[in-house]
């Protein structure tokens, strides 16, 4: 069965996919993924990724937005990340959050540059792509502030458990679901959360070229994961909701479209 997936997180203007990106747009418009979101991390990605999409519109759509790891690297970028927001295919602020598992930079940093970034986001009228690890506390402390003022928020590649998702639930997130759920090891409280999610808040992503699916067989030769092995992680969430794979595909398909307003392209277009 071939679903219509679209793939709300993917970096696809990572360096791994330099040599061969048509190829990998072409695999995964043969495997129903029929739009996705390229991630923006910091300036340059930001605008690379918008680069792209212009290029590619109805296809690809991109955020902008700097990663809690480049937070600062933020301020020196805002009002171009603020323009860059005013691009139509441009369609969320971020990856933006908070990140005290790796403490790339320091805290303090983070917290203002993510409060920052949540400010400009609302004053463009855009949804924001969030990212969390190991932080849910600051996080769920700082997105209170400002949840009134945003249009709408997705919690990008959600590895917690119950008592994350009820938080998050309780902000009115959407829930952005990767390959973590394949993994019966690291992904356990993730697999428990999954059939507690409610159909109006799912999306799925695969976060590529990170997250390649545990138990994708056969195991790509180069270990990189990409957006047409979205149908595999869409097939795992199905599995856990006790719901078909078609039906996970329909739903996440209309939520990702009306989160980000997108306009897919036909595909014999």
């Amino acid at each position: 069965m071939n679903l219509t997936l679209i793939d709300i997180g993917s970096n696809l203007t990572h360096d791994s996919f330099a040599g061969d990106r048509d190829a990998v747009m072409a695999r995964a418009l043969d495997a129903g993924v029929r739009a996705q979101i390229i991630t923006g991390a910091d300036l340059a990605g930001s605008v690379q990724a918008a680069a792209l999409a212009a290029v590619h519109p109805g296809v690809l759509w991109s955020t902008a937005g700097t990663h809690p790891h480049h937070a600062q690297s933020f301020d020196a970028a805002r009002a171009e990340l603020a323009a860059l927001l005013r691009l139509p295919q441009v369609v969320a602020g971020g990856e933006c959050g908070l990140d005290y598992y790796r403490d790339f930079s320091p805290r303090d940093v983070q917290r203002a540059a993510f409060a920052a970034q949540l400010e400009t986001a609302a004053a463009a009228r855009k949804p924001v792509f969030l990212h969390q690890r190991d932080a849910h506390g600051d996080f769920v402390a700082i997105l209170k502030d400002f949840r009134r003022a945003l249009v709408g928020g997705v919690a990008h590649c959600f590895t917690g458990g119950r008592t994350e998702l009820e938080d998050y639930l309780a902000l009115d997130l959407h829930i952005g679901v990767t390959g973590w759920v394949n993994d019966e090891r690291r992904g356990q409280s993730l697999r428990e959360a999954v059939p507690h999610i409610p159909s109006d808040r799912l999306m799925v992503e695969t976060d590529a070229p990170y997250l390649l699916p545990r138990d994708l067989k056969p195991v790509p030769k180069s270990r990189r994961n990409e957006p047409s092995f979205l149908p595999h992680i869409a097939a795992a969430v199905a599995n856990l909701r006790g719901e078909s794979a078609a039906d996970v595909a329909e739903t996440t398909t209309r939520n990702a479209v009306r989160f980000f307003g997108l306009k897919i392209r036909p595909k014999d277009s």
